[in-house]
């Protein structure tokens, strides 16, 4: 299994240019090949003890290949909850959730361990690296668990760092790499075994303009080129003009969707 090759590498010393557009991201071209993500009628109830917490109510999303979906919304409003059961670590309560045709809530644990391996991609705002392993060991350890080992591991490996524009930086450990390059080893980590889907948590809060900047053009390009499905919670308002849709959550309950602007810049404050 390889990688679909993009070339990833950005020069953040662009960013007063802002995004360049990227091939076609028209509504009807991301939209030919059918929804990518369906979400339907979901709740989501925490029980501790005798007591309750409603985290999602009534939550309805449809998501197409090809495109960056924003969720936003106040600390507590249920968004990382949202994205978790989207990646199916959390089931939820009430309702359904479909990628790529197959519905999550019917899976078994082993099921969707399965799936998760082989469709989904996760990246984490503290980045979760291994502080033990090299940038290359990384990617090598999440492609191990895939079923890729040996030498067909490390060169898939070389070849996601490149992609992400540090193959120079193969054998530095986590501790050598500034913020933003530790954040494009997770994107490299999570594009192992080419998933479907992209789920970042947060992916830009622990960095500053310059590395965010690169980061989110390498999850832009990611949905535009590779026609990945790329969902992201965020409280970063530069994000927002990235996106194709954004999803507002308020006390478990997601607002309706809209469309973003057709030509996203990234602001810099």
């Amino acid at each position: 299994m390889t990688a679909t090759r993009v070339n990833f590498e950005v020069n953040a010393t662009e960013s007063s240019k802002g995004l360049p557009p990227i091939g076609d991201s028209s509504l009807e071209t991301r939209r030919a090949g059918g929804k990518a993500i369906v979400v339907r009628d979901v709740e989501m109830v925490f029980k501790n003890g005798s007591q309750s917490y409603h985290a999602l109510k009534q939550i309805n999303l449809d998501i197409y290949p090809g495109e960056i979906q924003l969720l936003m919304g106040p600390s507590g409003s249920g968004k990382t909850t949202l994205l978790s059961i989207l990646g199916g670590i959390l089931k939820p309560t009430e309702g359904n959730v479909s990628l790529l045709g197959t519905d999550l809530t019917r899976l078994s644990r082993s099921q969707l361990a399965n799936f998760r391996l082989k469709h989904i991609g996760f990246i984490f705002q503290e980045f979760n690296l291994f502080p033990a392993l090299t940038a290359l060991e990384n990617i090598e350890v999440a492609l191990n668990f895939k079923g890729i080992k040996g030498r067909h591991a490390r060169q898939e490996a070389s070849l996601l760092l490149d992609q992400v524009g540090l193959a120079d930086r193969a054998r530095n450990l986590p501790r050598d790499l500034s913020g933003g390059q530790k954040q494009r080893v997770a994107i490299a980590r999570a594009l192992a075994g080419n998933p479907q889907f992209i789920f970042a948590d947060e992916p830009t809060a622990s960095l500053d303009s310059q590395s965010g900047y690169a980061v989110i053009t390498l999850l832009r390009k990611l949905a535009k080129e590779a026609n990945r499905t790329v969902v992201m919670v965020t409280h970063d308002p530069r994000i927002i003009d990235v996106a194709d849709r954004i999803g507002s959550l308020e006390d478990g309950i997601l607002g309706e969707g809209h469309s973003a602007t057709t030509s996203p810049v990234w602001q810099f404050t």
